[in-house]
């Protein structure tokens, strides 16, 4: 059994107990229950997506988002039912979020507008596909919305030496949970799901679940944590099916925040800052972008630039600094010698032809003829 824990299973279950919005019109509610009813049993999805039921988690922050756009599109463009909105109603909304025009409820400015952007295309081409089915045919009024990232999100990053300071004023639970944090750089409920039996190799090496992964199952080595851990396993005396990380996630947190006031002087430091400052730490020791991505569970390379760009690693190579297998110091050197080289052969050259000039007009002479013998220079 995965253990769940943020309780994104029980959230669900009560939405649909009471599933009306009562900030959306009768239209709009149904159409979104209807696209949560699809998610939760896997139907009428991509044919380029996975298939089957969508999880939790995600079930829950597709809800809120669609949810919330549907509140925005009723407010801002009188649009009670969203299966009738055009390209430019939704181009409106998206382009006020951006611009600050249309605000948070707090009356910050969106930051991750994109996302939002991700979750309505998501659901308009679901919208398509159900359609279809009916034999309707229904525009696409996403092809033009921008779902690029406005900026980095924001979180509270930390340094090793940061992190060594927090750790030496943690308790000896919250140590060892650090220590694995920063060291694996693992998701929450990953984390959350690990068994003693997960821990292979005397400790060197996590094996992280297939069923307990968000994106697929692997095994990283230990290079930070591998002996805080096993220590702590012995002092608890765990078993093999004990989980690792028996604290839960709310006692986590405020823990965490204590120790972020104390040392970074933050308000929220959260379990995923430390992902965020693992994968920070861990991005210019890999050789191999490809095993870097393997250690986080990521598929896709933009989340490698994702983390270049935060540390500010951008491409400033110049054309002399294109060297291969010599260093420019090497090259310049032997530069030099070849123009020696060169002009010394020129200087040959130059006396060879002057020396065949007069061994031809010598030649000349003997011979009694009028003229000069021409040489052609090659």
């Amino acid at each position: 059994m995965k253990l769940d824990p943020y309780n994104n299973e029980d959230l669900h279950n009560r939405w649909k107990k009471d599933p009306n919005n009562s900030h959306l019109s009768k239209a709009n509610n149904q159409i979104i229950q209807q696209y949560i009813k699809d998610l939760e049993e896997g139907r009428n999805l991509s044919r380029h997506s996975r298939k089957g039921a969508r999880s939790f988690i995600r079930i829950n922050k597709t809800r809120q988002k669609v949810s919330y756009i549907l509140e925005l599109l009723e407010k801002n463009q009188s649009v009670d039912d969203v299966t009738k909105t055009t390209e430019d109603q939704i181009h409106k909304i998206f382009n006020g979020m951006r611009k600050g025009d249309i605000r948070k409820l707090d009356g910050g400015i969106y930051k991750a507008t994109s996302d939002y952007v991700k979750n309505f295309k998501a659901f308009w081409h679901w919208f398509m596909r159900v359609s279809a089915k009916q034999s309707k045919a229904v525009i696409d009024i996403t092809v033009e919305l921008d779902s690029t990232e406005e900026e980095l999100p924001q979180f509270n990053y930390f340094t090793e030496e940061q992190f060594n300071e927090m750790v030496k004023v943690a308790d000896e639970d919250m140590q060892m949970v650090m220590m694995l944090m920063f060291d694996t750089g693992i998701r929450v409920t990953e984390m959350k799901n690990l068994k003693v039996s997960d821990l292979l190799n005397d400790c060197k090496e996590l094996n992280i679940r297939e069923e307990t992964a968000k994106t697929f199952g692997r095994r990283i080595k230990l290079m930070l944590s591998s002996e805080a851990i096993k220590r702590y396993v012995k002092h608890m005396e765990l078993k093999q099916d004990s989980y690792l990380v028996q604290l839960e996630v709310k006692v986590l947190n405020n823990r965490l925040n204590s120790i972020g006031k104390r040392i970074l002087k933050v308000d929220n430091l959260s379990m995923y800052d430390f992902r965020h400052s693992s994968a920070c730490y861990w991005y210019p020791r890999y050789k191999d972008v490809k095993a870097y991505l393997y250690r986080f569970g990521w598929k896709k390379l933009e989340m490698a630039h994702y983390y270049s760009r935060f540390l500010g690693m951008e491409d400033t190579i110049k054309e002399e600094d294109l060297m291969l297998g010599v260093t420019k110091t090497d090259l310049e050197k032997k530069l030099g010698r070849q123009d020696m080289e060169i002009e010394s052969l020129r200087k040959e050259n130059k006396h060879m032809m002057e020396g065949l000039e007069d061994l031809g007009n010598k030649f000349q002479d003997m011979l009694g003829k009028k003229g000069k013998v021409t040489i052609v220079k090659l």
